[in-house]
């Protein structure tokens, strides 16, 4: 939870001026107005996160599952149960789609579930990267510094085309597909599909499918649309799948997703998301 009084209101977002020229890559840069420590609990969703701490004192602390990790960190597919605390000062956050991260930090499959220290996946570079980006004179260059480096990176440890395909399709259909469909899409059996997938990936197709499909869930409860009309639109077979879905994969209800203010800050920071075009947003997540 928050802090008392504390809102996404005081936090400044800057993102890039233009579209990212890496695909899968998404970045926004945060910096809190207001002094003392918060409190905010990721839910998850279908990326990888990293989180580059700027503050000169290792102001990010992270918390998950029982290990704390100061300063920068990276949150695999499916952290669990993660609370930032101490988000003085600024900090850098990069999204990366599973096959994004597969190119870029080579080893995702290792990340699922987990949390760890980003000089732990990026090695001696990390605070090399961290101190340039530290020194940037503003957020745009910043953004071109990470740009830079993560480009240097993507080309380390490539996903099968087939795999990529996946779950290009994956997103697209918002979770609403069968496996066998994929397979027979890209020419593998099921079993091929789903084992290269889950070792390159990190979770399987079906286990993809459920991730892409709470989080489209999740940014209409977060936008205000009722849980019965969210079922429907998200391919769940009623309110109760919906709510078992949601205990399964954020730990809590519905209502509370709805309130979460880590969804709150998304349409400012991610733009371009792409809302669901058969709702009209009711209100938006500020």
């Amino acid at each position: 939870m928050l802090s008392s009084g504390w809102t996404w209101a005081d936090v400044d977002v800057a993102v890039p001026r233009s579209p990212g020229r890496l695909p899968g890559v998404a970045m926004a840069g945060f910096r809190q107005r207001v002094a003392g420590p918060v409190e905010i609990a990721m839910v998850a969703h279908p990326s990888v996160t990293l989180i580059v701490d700027l503050s000169d004192a290792g102001g990010v602390v992270c918390d998950a599952d029982g290990r704390r990790e100061r300063g920068s960190f990276v949150a695999g597919l499916l952290p669990g149960r993660v609370r930032t605390g101490g988000l003085g000062g600024e900090c850098l956050q990069i999204r990366l789609s599973p096959v994004a991260a597969a190119a870029v930090l080579g080893a995702p499959a290792e990340l699922t579930g987990t949390v760890v220290a980003l000089d732990e996946v990026w090695g001696r570079d990390a605070e090399q990267v961290e101190d340039r980006l530290r020194a940037a004179r503003s957020w745009d260059e910043r953004f071109t510094i990470a740009a830079d480096v993560l480009g240097r990176r993507a080309a380390r440890a490539p996903v099968e085309p087939e795999v990529a395909h996946a779950w290009r399709r994956t997103v697209a259909a918002r979770g609403r597909l069968r496996v066998d469909g994929l397979a027979e899409e890209v020419g593998w059996s099921r079993q091929r599909l789903w084992s290269r997938f889950r070792a390159q990936l990190g979770l399987t197709p079906k286990g993809a499918a459920r991730l892409v499909r709470f989080d489209h869930a999740a940014h209409l409860l977060a936008a205000g649309h009722a849980a019965a009309t969210v079922a429907v639109r998200s391919g769940y077979t009623d309110q109760s799948h919906l709510h078992r879905e949601v205990r399964a994969i954020a730990g809590t209800t519905p209502a509370a997703v709805a309130a979460a203010p880590w969804l709150a800050i998304d349409d400012v920071a991610w733009p371009g998301r792409g809302a669901d075009p058969g709702l009209s947003a009711p209100r938006r997540c500020r």
